[in-house]
């Protein structure tokens, strides 16, 4: 054998070598977490920042509630809302879960307002800590107008519709009184569906809560006193109040959403539409704090 055959045998030896270590590595490392994984009973649910869509949050509640090994869940809030569509989903998938017998709390940390509170209500206790940001009950929408600016630099845009609402909202055209009056009537119904919610849920009459549903803010402390969480606690007070209601003695093991490596494309591309979702100057309808 030449000397250089020899030689590029030995590199592709030692690169399939490299090959198989890092296959059999990687098998090990993944058996092992999924072990590791086993032994906790307490599933850790994030609500963070501004929610557009509820596919990720949904997405882990099902699988936790379908996990025999785990005994409960926290919801671990930090959310000034969002979409008001997103979070009634959310609502509902940790309803669910709470009624298919599965104890939830919902542990809100700095924030949870509007949305992040609507998020809250579908768990079996609400818990924040005094100095949390709770409340803001309420829905908003805003888009940008933008006639002024296109006819000074000499843009016209022509549309062509097949109604007279069929462009409300649009930063084409000057917005309306009639306009306002169409969109308030969508506002007051998705307004309305958040307050009865809030009544069903807290056992509070709805002409009381009106009184506090104009979009303030409360301290947890103050929340606690208008009935709207159960009590005050930091996350590890949430995480030993479950333990006694799913029956567990001493601290649980806890079980979080496994952080998956993300590639520079990942960190530019995997949210581009929550990224669009915010700038885009549709109208869209929100539970969210400003």
């Amino acid at each position: 054998m030449k000397k250089s055959d020899r030689f590029i045998t030995i590199i592709f030896l030692a690169f399939l070598a490299i090959v198989i270590f890092a296959l059999f590595s990687n098998i090990h490392w993944s058996s092992k977490s999924s072990v590791s994984k086993s032994r906790g009973n307490i599933a850790v649910v994030d609500i963070k920042g501004v929610i557009v869509s509820a596919e990720k949050i949904a997405g882990q509640l099902i699988k936790y509630s379908q996990r025999s090994n785990i005994k409960g869940i926290i919801i671990r809030i930090d959310s000034p809302g969002g979409g008001s569509a997103a979070f009634q989903e959310i609502y509902r998938e940790i309803r669910r879960v709470r009624e298919s017998g599965i104890p939830v709390i919902a542990s809100i940390a700095s924030v949870g307002a509007s949305g992040g509170y609507y998020a809250a209500l579908g768990a079996t206790k609400i818990m924040a800590n005094p100095g949390s940001i709770v409340g803001s009950i309420g829905v908003i929408v805003d888009f940008p107008v933008a006639v002024e600016l296109l006819n000074k630099i000499g843009i016209d845009v022509k549309t062509v519709k097949s109604g007279q609402y069929k462009d409300i909202g649009s930063p084409y055209k000057e917005f309306t009184p009639e306009d306002e009056k169409q969109l308030d009537f969508v506002v007051q119904d998705i307004f309305n569906q958040f307050v009865t919610t809030i009544a069903d849920e807290r056992g509070l009459l709805k002409k009381e809560l009106l009184k506090i549903s104009d979009g303030r803010i409360f301290t947890g402390s103050q929340a606690k006193e208008f009935s709207l969480i159960d009590t005050l606690g930091t996350f590890e007070d949430a995480v030993l109040m479950i333990a006694e209601m799913a029956g567990i003695q001493g601290r649980p093991k806890l079980v979080f959403s496994q952080k998956q490596r993300k590639t520079l494309f990942d960190i530019l591309f995997s949210d581009i539409e929550e990224v669009i979702s915010l700038i885009t100057p549709i109208p869209t309808l929100n539970y969210i704090w400003r």
